[in-house]
């Protein structure tokens, strides 16, 4: 069966691999969303839908929470206040 929001099947298959670690997911997400025509932030939820406790369900609810900013910015933007 193939789904609009993983025509690959990338996110199912990693779903079905034993054992899998959480690098392996990040590495498989990475493809599915260099290669996803569409806005993944819409996606990712459709995909997290009665989902088991997984690395795969992992990857994925951080990928809704965005990148994580570090504390420190260097440059020109580091001696500037936040706007």
């Amino acid at each position: 069966m193939q789904d609009d929001d993983d025509p690959k099947g990338l996110i199912a298959e990693a779903y079905r691999i034993d054992g899998i670690a959480p690098g392996e997911c990040r590495s498989i997400f990475l493809d599915w969303a260099l290669s996803f025509d569409g806005d993944p932030a819409e996606a990712i939820p459709r995909l997290l839908a009665a989902r088991p406790p997984h690395p795969m369900t992992e990857v994925l609810r951080e990928a809704l929470d965005g990148p994580r900013r570090s504390g420190r910015r260097g440059g020109r933007a580091g001696r500037r206040p936040p706007t």
